[in-house]
Parts: structure tokens; sequence; C-alpha cells
């Protein structure tokens, strides 16, 4: 990971200019036991399954990986991104391997049948719709903890 002061002007610029949002309500619950929960990935890498359209500069939208999935493919565009680790071992960005020996040891409960990813190099504000639709899709799905993976 590249610091921002050590990023080109055009990516440091774009970054230091994005407004954080602000919420609100902040609505937190209690967590069940860990051996309980049913968990989901989202991650900003902008991975998908490589037959899956690629995501584009800016992308609001989202991808959908079943958690059996492993054909995948980035197109996050950030250029000062080492891509090196992720290629030797997926888990570095998308943890599905370690939550599914989580599952088979009893550590979590069970792990969500689907995944989500997202392009980190968006602004978040411009991804409501596709963060809404997400959430409604893990709440149908009973997930109730959610791995969060900047990338």
């Amino acid at each position: 990971m590249t610091k921002i002061s050590e990023m080109p002007v055009v990516g440091r610029d774009f970054i230091s200019n994005l407004k954080l949002p602000s919420f609100e309500k902040m609505a937190w619950t209690k967590p069940s036991p860990a051996n309980k929960r049913r968990v989901s990935i989202v991650s900003t890498a902008a991975i998908s399954k490589r037959n899956d359209r690629p995501f584009s500069w800016l992308a609001k939208d989202h991808r959908v990986i079943h958690k059996t999935d492993r054909d995948l493919v980035m197109t996050h565009v950030a250029v000062e991104f080492d891509r090196s680790a992720w290629q030797q071992d997926l888990n570095v960005i998308f943890p599905l391997d370690r939550l599914t020996e989580m599952e088979a040891d009893h550590e979590i409960g069970s792990l969500a049948d689907e995944h989500y990813s997202f392009m980190g190099a968006a602004d978040p504000v411009t991804m409501e719709k596709s963060a809404r639709e997400v959430a409604a899709r893990m709440k149908d799905e009973g997930v109730d903890t959610v791995f969060l993976i900047p990338i």
C-alpha cells in the first residue's frame, strides 16, 4: 500500500479532495457470539468473476461473488496498488478460504453464499444505491457480520 504523500499527483489530489460522508444515525446492535454469526465479505478491490463485466473508473456498482468462486480477476485502476500478493493468494484481499475453514471449525456460524466487491477508487457517496442493494441482499440472506476489506 502506498502512502498518499508518495502517490502520483492525480491520485493524491483525487483522494485528498474526497469528502467523508457523515451519518446522523448510527445503528449499532449487540453482536451475537462468533460461532452463531453468518458472515459476508465486502471488498473495495474491484474483483469480479472472470466473465463478469470489468469495473470502470469511478464505478458506482458492485459485483456479486459466490462463496465457491475462485476464478477471479481484479480491475482496480490504482497504478500504485501492488497486485503481487493477491495474485499469489486471493485470501489477502478476499479471505473466502480462511472463512470456509473457520466455518468448518465452528469458529463462525456460517459463511454467506454471496460476497461483494466495489471499485475502491470511486467516491463512496456515489455508491449509495448499490450499497443499499447489497445491504438488502445480505439482510435477505441473514448476514449479521460483514468483513469490510478496504483496498
